[in-house]
């Protein structure tokens, strides 16, 4: 660091000197002690401050992988065309005539017939009405005295109405067995008779029914 020279005077005044001989002496010495100082001192260098740099360095980018080269194409073979022999000349002949049994008819189908809407639901099938029962206990008829006198003998058939009641309000001479006499026994005996009614479904319902009436002898 350099430091200004400040001019110094030095007292003249011959009195002081005169009055005071050693301190004049000593202050010329150190007069002169800082001169010779101040000229031989150098002032110290001042160091510069040291700068860095720093610099980023990019990587090189890597070297693009070379496409494998696609290899060429063979050559295609050169096709030799063989020469088909010429064909034969054939007559040709015409088209036989369609027979009228060959041909097709393109007629539609006829349309399938309409189905028919349901009817009623049929009724029940009736059971004919019994007499020949044996819980009915029916008596058989009486061989009238004179019959058997006379030798009289066959078979009556009679028709009876069964009401579903079991009973039956009129009965008729369907065939005659040949006597009046026979005819007229058979009819009294079947009107006081009892029948199982006829049936349709669970209903118990009125019938004709016929009933055989047999007059023999040997019986």
């Amino acid at each position: 660091m350099l430091v200004p020279a400040m001019p110094y005077s030095c007292p003249t005044d011959s009195g002081w000197l005169s009055r005071s001989p050693w301190v004049g002496a000593a202050v010329l010495l150190h007069g002169a002690a800082l001169a010779w100082a101040l000229g031989t001192a150098q002032p110290s260098p001042i160091e510069a401050p040291q700068v860095m740099s720093i610099a980023l360095v990019t990587p090189a980018p890597e070297p693009a992988a070379k496409p494998t080269p696609t290899p060429p194409p063979p050559k295609p073979q050169p096709v030799v065309k063989q020469q088909a022999p010429a064909p034969k000349a054939v007559k040709s002949e015409p088209a036989p005539a369609p027979t009228p049994a060959s041909i097709t008819s393109s007629a539609p189908p006829p349309p399938a017939p309409a189905a028919a809407p349901p009817g009623p639901a049929a009724p029940a099938p009736v059971v004919e009405a019994k007499f020949d029962a044996d819980y009915l206990q029916n008596p058989k008829p009486t061989y009238p005295p004179a019959s058997k006198r006379l030798g009289e003998q066959g078979k009556v058939w009679l028709r009876a109405h069964v009401l579903p009641n079991g009973t039956t309000d009129n009965v008729e001479l369907k065939q005659t067995s040949g006597s009046p006499r026979l005819d007229a026994a058979a009819l009294e005996a079947v009107k006081r008779w009892r029948f199982v009614p006829a049936r349709q479904g669970s209903e118990a319902v009125a019938s004709w029914v016929v009933i055989p009436v047999s007059f023999s002898l040997e019986s």
